[in-house]
Parts: C-alpha cells; sequence; structure tokens
C-alpha cells in the first residue's frame, strides 16, 4: 500500500508516496520539509502516470525539471509540429535582487573588460560622479563617504572598488533577468544579501548534522572566488582565501536543475574541461571550478584549479585543501 506524504521524513530511492489524490516516485533523496510537498518539488518528485492532475514531474519536454517554487509553473506542452527550445523550471517565482540601486553613470560593457589604469582621466571622474564606484566601494567597507574622504591620490583603492562595481553590476543584471525571463540554461547563478538563499539553489554539500550547503561565489582580491552557502552562516556565505575562511554576506548562488548536472572526480572518464558548470577565476584569469569534497564528516563545496593539488574548502575558520574531491559538470 502506498503511503500518504509527510514532512519530516527521510525518502530514499525506489520511494512512492500519495499526496493530494497523486501518486509521486522519487526523484532526489532528501529528508522531507513541510513546504516541499510533491506537487511543488519536481527535482524531488516525479509525477506518475496514470493519475489524474495537471503535469506530472517526470516528463521533461527538451530538457525540463529541477526545483520548481510555489509561483512558477512549468511550460503548457506545444503541439508537436512545433519544435521547442529546452525548457528549465527552477527557482520559484523569482528572487530578490539586493544591493545598492543602479549607478547614474554606467560603464559600457568594454569598459567593465577594461582596468581601472586603462580609463582616461575624463571617464574616471565621470563615473566617479555618478556613483560608478559606489557600490564597490559600499562592498569594500566604510562606505561611500570613507571612500570620498581617500580618493586622493588613492588610484589602487578606485581600482579595487571599479572591479567590485562591475562584479556586481553583471550580477545584478543577471538576476534581473532570471526573474523577468525564467531560466534559459540548466543553471544560473543569482546574486543573493545574507541568509536569503533562494529556491532552487544547488546543493554542493551537506554539514555533519545534514545541515544543506549551498554553491557561492563571489569577489573578492581582484577574483571571483568559490565557497559555500547556508542559512545558517552568520553573514550567509563564506569562502577560502589566504589559508583563511572568509564571512561573506553579498554573494552569487548557483540555481539550476539537479537533473541536468553531475559530480565526477577529476580522473574518471565524465571530467571534461569542456563540459564543467561556470564557476570562478583567480585575480590573473585562472578558471576555478565548482568542486566538492567530504571533509571533517561532512561534504564541502568549494574551489579548485590544477595548481592546488586538491580542492580547496573553507573549514573552522581556515583554507583546507583535500586531495580527495569531485567537480560539477554537465550532465
Amino acid at each position: 500500500m502506498v503511503q500518504c506524504w509527510e514532512p519530516g521524513t527521510q525518502y530514499d530511492y525506489g520511494s512512492v508516496v500519495e499526496y493530494c489524490g497523486a501518486e509521486y516516485k522519487i526523484i532526489q533523496p532528501h529528508r522531507s520539509q513541510g513546504d516541499w510537498t510533491p506537487d511543488v518539488t519536481p527535482a524531488l518528485w516525479g509525477r506518475m502516470q496514470g493519475h489524474h492532475g495537471g503535469h506530472h514531474g517526470e516528463h521533461h519536454q527538451g530538457g525540463g525539471g529541477g526545483y520548481g517554487g510555489q509561483n512558477y509553473q512549468q511550460p503548457q506542452q506545444q503541439p508537436p509540429q512545433q519544435p521547442q527550445q529546452p525548457q528549465y523550471n527552477y527557482g520559484g517565482g523569482g528572487v530578490a535582487n539586493p544591493g545598492p540601486p543602479t549607478p547614474a553613470a554606467q560603464p559600457t560593457q568594454d569598459e567593465k573588460k577594461t582596468n581601472w589604469y586603462d580609463l582616461d582621466d575624463e571617464r574616471k571622474k565621470q563615473l566617479e560622479i555618478g556613483g560608478g564606484l559606489l557600490a564597490g566601494a559600499a562592498l569594500l567597507g566604510g562606505g561611500f563617504a570613507a571612500f570620498q574622504h581617500h580618493k586622493k591620490g588613492q588610484e589602487q583603492d578606485k581600482a579595487e572598488a571599479w572591479a567590485v562595481s562591475n562584479w556586481l553590476q553583471d550580477a545584478k543584471q543577471r538576476t534581473a533577468n532570471f526573474n523577468a525571463h525564467g531560466p534559459q540554461g540548466p543553471t544560473t547563478w543569482v546574486l543573493v544579501q545574507g541568509t536569503s538563499i533562494p529556491r532552487g539553489a544547488i546543493e554542493g554539500g551537506r554539514e555533519k548534522d545534514g545541515t544543506p550547503l549551498y554553491i557561492a561565489r563571489c569577489y573578492y582580491e581582484g577574483g571571483i572566488h568559490l565557497g559555500k552557502a547556508g542559512r545558517h552562516f552568520t553573514k550567509g556565505a563564506v569562502i577560502g582565501y589566504g589559508g583563511k575562511e572568509i564571512e561573506i554576506d553579498t554573494y552569487e548562488v548557483l540555481l539550476g536543475d539537479p537533473n541536468r548536472v553531475k559530480w565526477v572526480t577529476v580522473s574518471s572518464s565524465g571530467y571534461n574541461t569542456n563540459n564543467v558548470v561556470e564557476g570562478g577565476k583567480e585575480k590573473d584569469g585562472t578558471p576555478l571550478q565548482i568542486s566538492q569534497a567530504f571533509y571533517k564528516d561532512g561534504v564541502h563545496p568549494g574551489k579548485y584549479n590544477s595548481g592546488f593539488g586538491g580542492a580547496c574548502i573553507a573549514y573552522g575558520g581556515k583554507e583546507v585543501i583535500v586531495k580527495e574531491f569531485q567537480v560539477l559538470v554537465y550532465q
């Protein structure tokens, strides 16, 4: 006899439950929560055929699926004669887009690729007056007032604020596009403030006690560094850098369809650098890949490049290198 779905229950592969008159089969093992009912979590449950109701979760029209929220409905099936682009369903009805307002003087896409030192003096003045460095200065600490106070002769500070502002504005634009148009691919980076981690975040690991850890990235010291996010962290996310564990409150979280990505070991046949999920980069442009490693009875997301000698994770106030690890790639 099929059991009724209940919150606070561990469901593993092979589980079948009944909910609101329909039967669902497990897709992703998990411990259920009160708002993770089968009808709104197609990444966790697939609706079995032959039962009345709307769309069943196992139907993928060109690659659909993922963490559906309460407000985001799968697109209606089109007539067979009309070819469809891949459809994705994760992230709920939209996510908050935090951070300072868009400055009046916005850099062009070409300017964003340019070092602050290579901009002409007149353009630098326009960006400063128009608030183009405001967001970056605020994230660096001390707010815009302190930044303005030290601006004379502080070209290095301005260059850093310029880089932070460009990352932040790009992250806000990615989030705005996601909110306006929904998922356009199997994964999406969205901007997050504090512990407000949205639905659809890809689980990158778990603490020893089973608390989920999500994949995060942020601008830090000239690079885009990967780490972990969790609703239990003081600021929301942490990264490893310079031998230390750094707390971050403004960062990006990776949303996506967990059925379109997988974790593979670097030495396995499934590992292809052309197929890795976009991660981050070092200050010099060296790519950083999304990794996860087992450490201290937990699985922790972090970053990897071949020069590390393993995956770099943040744990216990330190930056730790773990020899055995996996990286995230597309299926």
